[in-house]
Protein backbone atom coordinates (compact mmCIF):
# COMPACT_ATOMS: atom_id res chain seq x y z
CA UNK A 1 0.00 0.00 0.00
CA UNK A 2 1.20 3.35 -0.60
CA UNK A 3 1.51 5.55 1.80
CA UNK A 4 0.38 9.39 0.87
CA UNK A 5 1.41 12.17 3.13
CA UNK A 6 -0.90 14.87 3.89
CA UNK A 7 0.63 18.59 3.53
CA UNK A 8 -0.64 21.39 5.27
CA UNK A 9 -2.70 23.70 3.58
CA UNK A 10 -0.88 26.84 2.77
CA UNK A 11 -2.00 29.34 4.76
CA UNK A 12 -2.82 33.08 3.32
CA UNK A 13 -2.44 36.25 5.51
CA UNK A 14 -5.80 37.52 6.10
CA UNK A 15 -7.45 40.21 3.83
CA UNK A 16 -6.99 43.77 5.07
CA UNK A 17 -10.30 45.27 5.31
CA UNK A 18 -11.13 48.03 3.88
CA UNK A 19 -10.83 50.44 6.93
CA UNK A 20 -7.23 48.98 7.58
CA UNK A 21 -6.40 49.55 3.97
CA UNK A 22 -7.47 53.38 4.46
CA UNK A 23 -5.63 53.83 7.30
CA UNK A 24 -2.43 52.12 6.15
CA UNK A 25 -2.49 54.69 2.76
CA UNK A 26 -3.18 57.47 4.97
CA UNK A 27 -0.07 56.77 7.35
CA UNK A 28 1.91 56.77 3.52
CA UNK A 29 0.43 59.88 2.69
CA UNK A 30 1.61 61.46 5.80
CA UNK A 31 5.03 60.24 6.19
CA UNK A 32 5.51 60.87 2.27
CA UNK A 33 4.67 64.36 3.16
CA UNK A 34 6.90 64.51 6.38
CA UNK A 35 9.90 63.18 4.53
CA UNK A 36 9.10 65.75 1.87
CA UNK A 37 8.84 68.73 4.53
CA UNK A 38 11.69 67.86 6.49
CA UNK A 39 13.91 67.80 3.08
CA UNK A 40 12.54 70.97 2.00
CA UNK A 41 12.19 73.04 5.21
CA UNK A 42 13.97 71.02 8.18
CA UNK A 43 12.86 69.30 11.61
CA UNK A 44 12.70 73.23 13.58
CA UNK A 45 10.90 74.82 10.67
CA UNK A 46 8.46 72.08 9.53
CA UNK A 47 4.90 72.71 11.65
CA UNK A 48 1.74 69.59 12.04
CA UNK A 49 -0.18 72.41 10.42
CA UNK A 50 1.67 72.21 7.27
CA UNK A 51 1.64 68.48 7.52
CA UNK A 52 -2.18 68.40 7.85
CA UNK A 53 -2.14 70.38 5.40
CA UNK A 54 -0.40 68.78 2.99
CA UNK A 55 -2.25 65.62 3.33
CA UNK A 56 -5.96 67.15 3.57
CA UNK A 57 -6.65 66.10 6.97
CA UNK A 58 -7.55 67.75 10.19
CA UNK A 59 -4.94 67.83 12.36
CA UNK A 60 -6.39 66.22 15.63
CA UNK A 61 -6.95 63.30 12.61
CA UNK A 62 -3.22 63.46 11.85
CA UNK A 63 -2.40 62.43 15.86
CA UNK A 64 -4.86 59.98 15.95
CA UNK A 65 -1.32 58.47 13.63
CA UNK A 66 1.31 60.13 14.67
CA UNK A 67 1.04 61.98 18.58
CA UNK A 68 3.87 63.94 18.27
CA UNK A 69 5.99 66.19 15.44
CA UNK A 70 9.08 63.84 16.51
CA UNK A 71 7.17 60.29 15.87
CA UNK A 72 6.02 61.90 12.51
CA UNK A 73 10.37 62.65 11.76
CA UNK A 74 10.79 58.77 13.53
CA UNK A 75 8.82 57.53 10.73
CA UNK A 76 10.49 59.47 8.23
CA UNK A 77 13.73 58.11 8.95
CA UNK A 78 12.36 54.61 9.34
CA UNK A 79 11.07 55.14 5.89
CA UNK A 80 15.34 56.35 4.78
CA UNK A 81 16.02 52.93 6.68
CA UNK A 82 13.83 51.01 5.15
CA UNK A 83 15.47 52.56 1.36
CA UNK A 84 18.76 52.01 2.83
CA UNK A 85 18.43 48.14 3.19
CA UNK A 86 16.70 47.43 0.02
CA UNK A 87 19.44 49.16 -1.98
CA UNK A 88 21.92 47.06 0.19
CA UNK A 89 20.18 44.15 -0.94
CA UNK A 90 20.66 45.14 -4.62
CA UNK A 91 24.50 45.50 -3.63
CA UNK A 92 24.82 41.88 -2.24
CA UNK A 93 23.73 40.44 -5.47
CA UNK A 94 26.48 42.48 -7.20
CA UNK A 95 29.32 40.56 -9.75
CA UNK A 96 31.47 38.14 -8.14
CA UNK A 97 35.04 40.44 -7.70
CA UNK A 98 33.30 43.34 -6.81
CA UNK A 99 35.64 45.04 -3.97
CA UNK A 100 34.54 46.58 -0.49
CA UNK A 101 35.57 49.96 -1.47
CA UNK A 102 33.07 49.85 -4.55
CA UNK A 103 30.32 48.88 -2.29
CA UNK A 104 30.94 51.96 -0.16
CA UNK A 105 31.14 54.10 -2.81
CA UNK A 106 28.27 52.71 -4.24
CA UNK A 107 26.25 53.82 -1.01
CA UNK A 108 28.06 57.23 -0.86
CA UNK A 109 26.55 57.97 -3.78
CA UNK A 110 23.26 56.41 -3.43
CA UNK A 111 22.70 58.89 -0.40
CA UNK A 112 23.93 61.79 -2.17
CA UNK A 113 21.06 61.21 -5.18
CA UNK A 114 18.55 60.61 -2.43
CA UNK A 115 19.50 64.08 -0.60
CA UNK A 116 19.71 66.09 -4.15
CA UNK A 117 16.64 64.73 -5.21
CA UNK A 118 14.93 66.16 -2.20
CA UNK A 119 14.10 63.17 -0.47
CA UNK A 120 16.28 63.19 2.40
CA UNK A 121 14.84 64.32 5.91
CA UNK A 122 16.89 67.08 7.41
CA UNK A 123 17.06 66.40 11.34
CA UNK A 124 18.98 68.41 14.15
CA UNK A 125 21.96 67.13 15.20
CA UNK A 126 21.20 68.68 19.08
CA UNK A 127 17.47 67.81 20.12
CA UNK A 128 16.94 65.90 22.97
CA UNK A 129 12.99 64.78 22.60
CA UNK A 130 13.83 64.30 18.47
CA UNK A 131 16.88 61.85 19.85
CA UNK A 132 14.20 60.03 22.52
CA UNK A 133 12.12 59.36 19.96
CA UNK A 134 14.32 58.01 17.69
CA UNK A 135 16.05 55.88 20.13
CA UNK A 136 12.79 54.32 21.24
CA UNK A 137 11.54 53.59 18.06
CA UNK A 138 12.35 49.78 17.54
CA UNK A 139 11.78 49.98 13.48
CA UNK A 140 14.68 52.76 13.56
CA UNK A 141 16.99 51.56 15.72
CA UNK A 142 17.04 48.01 13.80
CA UNK A 143 17.13 49.41 10.49
CA UNK A 144 20.07 51.65 12.16
CA UNK A 145 21.74 48.83 13.12
CA UNK A 146 21.41 46.69 10.23
CA UNK A 147 22.81 49.46 8.07
CA UNK A 148 25.44 50.20 10.09
CA UNK A 149 26.63 45.93 10.54
CA UNK A 150 26.53 45.72 6.96
CA UNK A 151 28.88 48.97 5.74
CA UNK A 152 31.03 48.46 9.26
CA UNK A 153 31.43 44.85 7.58
CA UNK A 154 32.86 46.34 4.00
CA UNK A 155 35.16 49.52 6.06
CA UNK A 156 36.93 46.33 7.72
CA UNK A 157 37.59 44.86 4.96
CA UNK A 158 38.31 47.82 2.92
CA UNK A 159 40.94 48.84 5.80
CA UNK A 160 42.21 44.97 5.45
CA UNK A 161 42.72 45.40 2.17
CA UNK A 162 44.22 48.86 2.07
CA UNK A 163 42.05 50.45 0.20
CA UNK A 164 41.04 52.52 3.23
CA UNK A 165 43.17 53.94 5.96
CA UNK A 166 43.78 51.12 8.13
CA UNK A 167 44.69 53.61 11.18
CA UNK A 168 41.27 55.12 11.12
CA UNK A 169 38.81 54.06 13.98
CA UNK A 170 36.07 51.83 12.06
CA UNK A 171 33.40 54.03 13.03
CA UNK A 172 35.00 57.50 12.59
CA UNK A 173 34.99 55.80 8.89
CA UNK A 174 31.15 54.99 9.07
CA UNK A 175 30.10 58.30 10.56
CA UNK A 176 31.65 59.98 7.75
CA UNK A 177 29.92 58.02 5.45
CA UNK A 178 26.65 59.15 7.23
CA UNK A 179 27.05 62.49 6.65
CA UNK A 180 27.11 62.19 3.28
CA UNK A 181 23.10 62.21 3.79
CA UNK A 182 23.34 65.45 5.28
CA UNK A 183 26.39 67.60 3.61
CA UNK A 184 25.63 70.66 2.72
CA UNK A 185 28.32 70.82 0.15
CA UNK A 186 25.88 68.97 -2.16
CA UNK A 187 23.52 72.21 -1.79
CA UNK A 188 26.27 74.90 -2.09
CA UNK A 189 27.54 73.46 -5.44
CA UNK A 190 23.82 72.99 -6.21
CA UNK A 191 23.58 76.41 -5.72
CA UNK A 192 26.19 77.78 -7.62
CA UNK A 193 24.21 76.68 -10.78
CA UNK A 194 27.75 75.30 -12.35
CA UNK A 195 27.77 71.59 -11.66
CA UNK A 196 25.14 68.79 -12.76
CA UNK A 197 24.43 66.60 -10.11
CA UNK A 198 26.19 64.23 -11.11
CA UNK A 199 29.37 66.24 -11.67
CA UNK A 200 28.77 67.40 -7.72
CA UNK A 201 28.58 64.04 -6.57
CA UNK A 202 31.65 62.65 -8.27
CA UNK A 203 33.46 66.00 -6.50
CA UNK A 204 32.08 65.08 -3.02
CA UNK A 205 33.11 61.21 -3.21
CA UNK A 206 36.70 62.43 -4.30
CA UNK A 207 37.03 64.73 -1.65
CA UNK A 208 35.44 61.81 0.66
CA UNK A 209 37.26 59.04 -0.43
CA UNK A 210 40.25 60.71 -1.55
CA UNK A 211 40.97 63.54 0.40
CA UNK A 212 42.24 67.11 -0.58
CA UNK A 213 45.80 66.58 -0.94
CA UNK A 214 47.17 66.76 -4.75
CA UNK A 215 48.30 63.31 -6.23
Amino acid sequence: MVSVALKAPIETPPKRSFRAQMHLAREDAIVSAVNRLLAEKGFDAMTVDEVAAEVGIAKASLYKHFPSKEDLAAAAMVRVMDRARAFLDKLHDAPAGTRPIDQLKAVARWTMEVQLAGEMPSLPSENSTLRTALTTNKAYVDGLMDVSDRLGAWITASQADGSLNPGLPPIAVLYTLFARACDPVLGFLKGSGQYTNEQIIDLVLSTCFDGLQSR
